[in-house]
């Protein structure tokens, strides 16, 4: 597993920018956004203006009515900054969501696309968490945290300026004490954002263990070990609340210089102010409207922390969203795809190698030259020891993975040339571990047939037919019959009933080609000789690729193949191999062992 494969490290801006192909849409209302709260921001620092202008004037020769007109211009402008307020706000949010929709969706559909290769090596609460987690805080810093960096910033500049308008000496001085802002924010960043990658990296293998102990509760409660995986929690939860006390601490730090400067700033500016207007340089409103400036600058500067931890956490999380963009899709559709106007279902692997990326270069192949052909209609059966690359063989056919030699062609086709919808749709699969998703059994079923409307008639028929060949009519008798939501992943229904439902799913496709991963390990004898006199019905006109832990299963098969070390070492009927092959009557006698062991068991139960 991995949750930190990103080779390379960009700048922050750069980094941001990759957001920029989302934002895009909604950059006009992002505009409008910034524009309103750069309004807002304006009326703030006008209102120091109006106060000079009413201490040196009417308060100064005690024009009462000139005051009423002073307050009436400070009301005015407090009430347009309140309306800016309020437009940004109407600005943002649906933008920011907008975007948010889109950079999730698209991050579904990558990993959707992406190969079996890659969801082998990430964790699934790394994905989850970034999926969840990280995709919010980028929707949240673009409506909210962009917005005030970009206006504080611009604030803060705009203010400094002003604040020579009444005397370069005090300006001077407070640009130059806050100088030591701007390197304790770069050393921050460089900080704080190592602490933020970690800290979010370790929230998604907390996410992960917490995914992991929830679909596995039945194994830890009945080996009791439910206080052993508290136990790994609790350190992951340790180690993750001990990073982000040092992201605190180093945030801390930052807002410390942040309120000390500004503090001595003010103190610096009060003393020389006072001089100057001792020595008749600065008039009393002047030095009003000054402190009252560098007090509507005091909550952009304060806010700097703020916005630089939110900034750099956004960067961390665009850093982990497009790690999974970035991921090589190996398995794509060709550039100039061919097509299988009636497929016959001729299944032919020709001198097929596989071996997977993370590999040692001294290790052979775990599919060494694979040869064989199934005809058209024919039951193959494929028999081996474990770890000979049975279940790695019918990953092939429907490009679960791509063969790293050699081919798999459909009819004459090498499957690679095909789309990968064409292709799915005549080959399917039905797989040892049965996975059934969090709907209803109708729909369950029925997975594989975009072509029908699940309530319509002929999808019934559809249903009721496989349900049938697979011996699933337990599914009629559930509470709301084949409406009924089968739960999280089918774990409300047990072993054999998934794995029917999982072979109903397979033969409702009505593919050219059937794949089946030992779809029948965890029915008792009598449901299996049921479910295989009803599969010879279908595998008449149907080409199949049967991986047999059975003898029972054998007995399916027109012929069988028998893979040793990675390589077809014998093809032939059940008797033919009986008499030639060494190995098959080995493998064979394993099976019968093993079926007569799981016989007794089912008997004394």
């Amino acid at each position: 597993m991995t949750s930190t494969p990103s080779p390379r490290r960009l700048s922050t801006p750069r980094a941001l920018w990759r957001l920029y192909p989302f934002v895009k849409p909604v950059l006009p209302r992002l505009i409008g956004g910034l524009l309103t709260a750069l309004g807002a921001a304006v009326m703030t620092l006008v209102i120091p203006l109006v106060l000079q202008a009413a201490v040196d004037g009417p308060i100064a020769s005690g024009d009462s009515g000139q005051i009423v007109w002073a307050c009436v211009g400070v009301l005015v402008l407090g009430i347009l900054e309140a309306v800016f307020v309020y437009a940004r706000r109407a600005f943002v949010l649906t933008p920011g969501t907008r975007v948010e929709y889109e950079i999730r969706q698209n991050f579904y559909v990558r990993l959707q696309r992406l190969p079996v290769a890659f969801h082998d090596k990430w964790q699934s609460g790394q994905l989850l968490s970034r999926m969840m987690q990280d995709i919010g805080r980028i929707r949240r810093w673009l409506s909210f945290g962009l917005i005030l960096l970009v206006v504080n910033v611009l604030t803060i500049v705009l203010g400094a300026l002003l604040l020579f308008r009444w005397h370069w000496a005090l300006g001077t001085a407070f640009i130059i004490i806050s100088i030591p802002l701007w390197y304790f924010g770069y050393r921050f960043e460089q900080t704080y954002g190592a602490l933020s990658r970690k800290s979010q990296d370790q929230a998604g293998d907390l996410a992960t263990a917490v995914e992991e102990s929830v679909h596995g509760i039945r194994v830890l409660k009945a080996f009791g070990r439910g206080k052993h995986a508290l136990q790994k929690f609790e350190r992951q939860a340790e180690s993750l609340r001990v990073t982000e006390l040092r992201k605190a601490g180093q945030d801390g730090q930052l807002w410390f210089w942040l309120d000390i400067v500004p503090a001595v700033a003010f103190a610096v500016c009060l003393l020389l102010g006072i001089w100057l207007a001792s020595l008749g340089q600065l008039s009393v409103g002047e030095l009003f409207a000054f402190f009252a400036m560098a007090t509507a600058l005091r909550w952009p500067l304060e806010s700097l922390g703020f916005l630089f931890s939110f900034l750099v956490d956004t960067r961390t999380a665009t850093d982990r969203v497009f790690e999974v963009f970035d991921e090589q899709n190996t398995i794509v559709d060709p550039e100039h795809p061919a097509t299988i106007a009636e497929p016959r279902g001729r299944l032919t692997f020709r001198d097929a190698h596989f071996r997977y990326q993370d590999a040692a270069a001294d290790e052979p192949d775990l599919l060494d030259g694979i040869d064989l052909e199934l005809e058209p209609g024919e039951t193959m059966a494929l028999v081996g020891l474990t770890g000979s690359g049975k279940t790695t063989l019918t990953t092939l056919p429907t490009r679960l993975y791509d063969v790293t030699a050699g081919a798999v062609e459909l009819d004459g086709v090498d499957v690679r040339d095909l789309r990968l919808e064409e292709l799915r749709r005549h080959i399917s699969m039905a797989f040892e571990d049965a996975t059934l998703f969090s709907t209803t059994v109708r729909e369950n079923v029925l997975l594989g047939r975009d072509d029908l409307d699940v309530s319509s008639p002929e999808a019934q028929s559809v249903l009721d037919e496989a349900l049938e060949i697979a011996q699933a009519h337990f599914a009629y008798e559930l509470p709301e019959g084949v409406d009924t939501r089968v739960g999280e992943e089918g774990l409300s229904l047990s072993g054999g009933q998934r794995q029917r439902l999982a072979l109903a799913r397979a033969v409702a496709a009505k593919p050219a080609v059937l794949v089946l991963d030992d779809p029948l390990s965890a029915l008792d004898v009598d449901t299996e000789a049921l479910v295989e006199a009803a599969l010879r019905r279908v595998l008449a006109t149907t080409t199949a690729l049967i991986v047999a832990h059975r003898p029972s299963t054998v007995a399916l098969a027109d012929r069988v193949a028998v893979l040793e070390h990675g390589r077809i070492t014998a093809v032939g009927t059940h008797s033919e191999l009986l008499r030639t092959s060494a190995h098959y009557r080995f493998v064979i006698s394993s099976l019968e062992a093993d079926d007569l062991r799981q016989r007794e068991m089912e008997v004394n139960l």
